[in-house]
């Protein structure tokens, strides 16, 4: 079910509705929670019912584990083998849904197989299936992680004590929770589990909700959809045939595409979060402001790059165990970030690349500029930061035609297009990536502008008192000038 469809709407307003009528009709906060799990599985099986048993099962196996992992934290007992069956359950039923097709084309060479291979490749990927298997990872792990730092009795009591709720209810909840399932922001266990509490109308933050969802819904509506008709064309048999010029702008309108979509169905989530009384976690942070690679990653999906620098990076030994292996687990997390993106060689491609830019930019910081890791990331020289920006911005637009074409041979073909092709290009192609990439470089624009204090407080002051007018443009465009619906990038993640 799509955010931006008529199904959608009538099921939030239904579920909206139900959900706050529980509290007034003298409902528990179980009932409440319980209700809510429904309607996630609900949203989620609506186009494949089988897939609310992938997720029924996946979250009952994790409300086992995590049990079983607090009964052994109780009786002073290690709870290591329980965690380590844990990940390595929800691994499994990653990598068999998500990567044994990929893995059969490596592994099972040779016409005698063909068959093998075939069924492997046909093994249909679940929607929201890494996402939802972070967070039972993030919850198995913060329990045995947290027991140790004094807070085992808050969480015990939080996330499955089941004071108020069962403790299958809470996980579920965590886990299902519509306006995130499908991709993200991903949350971590300990930042959810104390939001658990019955929810009131009274307590709905109407202001930011609106904002946010108006803003999410431009940006995927009107800003990436109507790229998308366009971009379109680097994926159809008549990409050889445009010209270079034609190829740069959709190059680059691809790279706005690719952000108002994620980002779009980010704000989409943090506001329907709101409507239902959860907090969600920032996910962007205009990242093609970022001067640097290591900087994208602090602004571009935040809560997959603080995921995967709390459970994977960390756990690795991060920067703690010499130089040489600091920079074999930068690769190492990028190169399993891109394979977690998707099975496919480009996939792994584009995370190895990020991660060699990363490991560079830490070898350059600290052998040549002499400068502690993180340091310098926002140069004081408003020119110098913008040059690099720009070369950031090359840099991560070039290696997002790898997200825009997984088949390695076609993005080949893409590149050498682009360097061979004669320079010209069509005014409407140009016209249409200028005009919709616009709204994403003029948002970017006033956010460098009070980063760096350009704007005075006055300024400010006033744009915040017609904030309400500009929605209302946004919202006008939602109406009048919406792109053909189509679903958001990440999903097939």
């Amino acid at each position: 079910m799509l955010f931006n469809s008529w199904p959608f709407l009538i099921f939030l307003v239904c579920t909206f509705t139900v959900y706050y009528l529980i509290p007034l009709a003298g409902g528990t906060v179980g009932i409440q929670v319980g209700f809510l799990v429904l309607a996630s599985f609900v949203f989620y099986g609506f186009d494949g019912p089988w897939l609310t048993l992938l997720l029924g099962g996946s979250v009952l196996v994790n409300v086992y584990l995590s049990r079983q992992i607090v009964h052994r934290i109780r009786a002073g007992r290690s709870p290591r083998g329980h965690l380590a069956a844990g990940v390595t359950v929800n691994l499994l039923i990653l990598g068999f849904f998500k990567y044994a097709g990929f893995l059969a084309e490596v592994f099972l060479p040779g016409e005698g197989l063909a068959g093998v291979r075939a069924t492997l490749k046909s093994i249909p990927l679940p929607i929201g299936i890494s996402f939802f298997t972070f967070h039972m990872i993030s919850l198995l792990v913060d329990l045995v992680r947290l027991s140790g730092s004094g807070g085992v009795a808050s969480l015990e009591q939080e996330y499955l004590a089941g004071r108020t709720t069962s403790a299958g209810g809470r996980v579920a909840l965590y886990v299902a929770l519509f306006p995130q399932l499908i991709a993200g922001p991903i949350l971590k266990a300990h930042e959810f589990f104390g939001q658990v509490r019955l929810k009131r109308f009274g307590e709905i933050e109407w202001a930011a909700a609106s904002r946010l969802l108006v803003l999410g819904y431009f940006l995927k509506m009107v800003v990436a959809d109507n790229l998308r008709e366009a971009t379109g064309l680097l994926t159809t048999p008549l990409m050889p045939r445009l010209g270079a010029l034609d190829l740069w702008a959709l190059l680059y309108g691809f790279s706005f595409q690719i952000f108002a979509d994620f980002a779009g169905y980010s704000l989409i989530a943090l506001g329907l979060g709101k409507l239902f009384g959860y907090q969600l976690p920032t996910n962007f942070n205009f990242p093609y402001l970022a001067a640097s690679i290591t900087e994208f990653w602090r602004r571009w999906h935040i809560s997959l790059s603080s995921w995967l620098r709390q459970y994977l990076y960390i756990p690795l030994g991060g920067s703690r165990r010499g130089e040489a292996r600091t920079y074999v687990n930068l690769f190492l997390v990028m190169f399993l970030g891109g394979l977690w993106h998707g099975a496919a060689w480009s996939y792994a491609i584009w995370g190895t690349a990020h991660g060699l830019f990363l490991a560079g930019e830490r070898l350059l910081a600290t052998k040549v500029l002499h400068k502690p890791e993180g340091a310098g990331t926002v140069p004081a020289s408003l020119f110098w930061r913008l040059s690099r920006a720009t070369l950031v911005f090359q840099l991560v637009s070039v290696l997002w035609v790898l997200f825009l074409m997984p088949d390695f041979r076609q993005a080949t073909l893409f590149f050498r297009h682009l360097v061979t092709q004669p320079f010209t290009g069509s005014p409407q192609t140009l016209f249409v990536v200028a005009v919709y990439g616009a709204p994403v470089v003029l948002w970017h624009a006033l956010a460098l502008g009070r980063e760096a204090g350009l704007w005075p407080a006055a300024w400010t002051t006033r744009a915040r008192r017609f904030a309400w007018l500009g929605y209302a443009v946004l919202l006008f465009f939602i109406v009048t000038n919406p792109g053909a619906t189509g679903a958001f990038i990440y999903f097939q993640f």
